[in-house]
């Protein structure tokens, strides 16, 4: 019993000295961990205050960045209403210069074209200047030749006037050879050209045309008849002919042969016009000529013309 007693007695000793020990080593390692503890506790609180500090400048900083950021708001707002003023400014601008650039194309092809017409206006003033020069030296010829002219003029006149009796006179001769109810009146000749357009000049004059009127035609005179178209110069020469048509008519009660240019067999009526068309197979001289109309008892009638 005693050694049971010592044995639990000394099972308690050597516990008690175990956590004795153990205390004595936890309190070793908690005081230990307390000054660890401690040491990070200052420097956490020492850490705390630069943190407290950094804290306090960064809302510093922070106020003034929100205060930069409001002044920086209100200068963005501005920039953008100059911006958009800005842009407004290069769209008129542009709008301008656009403008400009197609007036100073049309003002660039206004100028040329003026240039051009310039150009051409003193080509023209160059060419009237020498057709003037020209111009003034025919007039100084004129001038030279005028006095032969003049004196040519009253040849002329002395010429005319002889013509104009020889054709009274001749006039005369033909009424008194023409038939009293069986005669050509209405006695037109027309001259033309290739294009058939009238002329008056010799060297144009290709075709002639010849159209008169026969009326009241005493019924002795009526029926198939031949109609003769005779072309002379002012001297009665019968123009040159490529076919010329010979034959015989009474001219106041005596056979005459002619030299006809046309001829048709006509039936006559009482009243009716007839027309010939002759071609001319030779050029014709200046000068006058007669036309007259034949049938095979007489003279109907004549018409002169002249070419220039």
């Amino acid at each position: 019993m005693n050694n049971t007693v010592r044995n639990v007695a000394i099972a308690i000793a050597v516990i008690l000295g175990l956590l004795l020990a153990w205390s004595l080593w936890s309190g070793m390692n908690k005081s230990k961990e307390i000054t660890r503890l401690s040491s990070e506790n200052s420097s956490l609180n020492s850490e705390m205050s630069e943190l407290e500090k950094l804290k306090a400048s960064l809302e510093e900083e922070v106020t003034a960045l929100q205060a930069n950021y409001e002044d920086l708001a209100v200068i963005n707002d501005s920039l953008a209403n100059s911006l958009a003023a800005e842009k407004s400014r290069v769209t008129r601008r542009n709008r301008t210069i656009s403008k400009l650039k197609a007036d100073a194309e049309a003002e660039d092809l206004k100028v040329e074209s003026l240039t051009v017409q310039i150009s051409q206006l003193m080509e023209q003033k160059s060419e009237l200047e020498s057709q003037i020069s020209s111009l003034q030296q025919e007039n100084a010829e004129l001038r030279e030749r005028a006095g032969i002219l003049e004196e040519d003029l009253g040849k002329a006149r002395d010429d005319n006037a002889a013509l104009a009796n020889l054709n009274r006179t001749m006039q005369g001769e033909i009424d008194n050879l023409t038939l009293a109810n069986f005669k050509a009146t209405a006695f037109q000749v027309e001259l033309e050209k290739k294009n058939k357009k009238a002329t008056a000049k010799s060297r144009r004059a290709r075709r002639m045309k010849a159209s008169f009127d026969l009326t009241n035609v005493p019924e002795k005179y009526q029926g198939v008849r031949p109609i003769y178209l005779v072309i002379t110069d002012e001297t009665s020469t019968p123009i040159k002919l490529d076919n010329p048509i010979k034959a015989q008519v009474m001219v106041n009660d005596q056979q005459t042969d002619i030299i006809a240019a046309e001829m048709k067999e006509v039936s006559i009526e009482t009243n009716q016009r007839i027309s010939f068309t002759h071609d001319l197979s030779k050029r014709l001289k200046k000068g006058y000529y007669r036309v007259i109309a034949y049938t095979d008892i007489g003279i109907l009638g004549t018409s002169n013309f002249r070419l220039r």
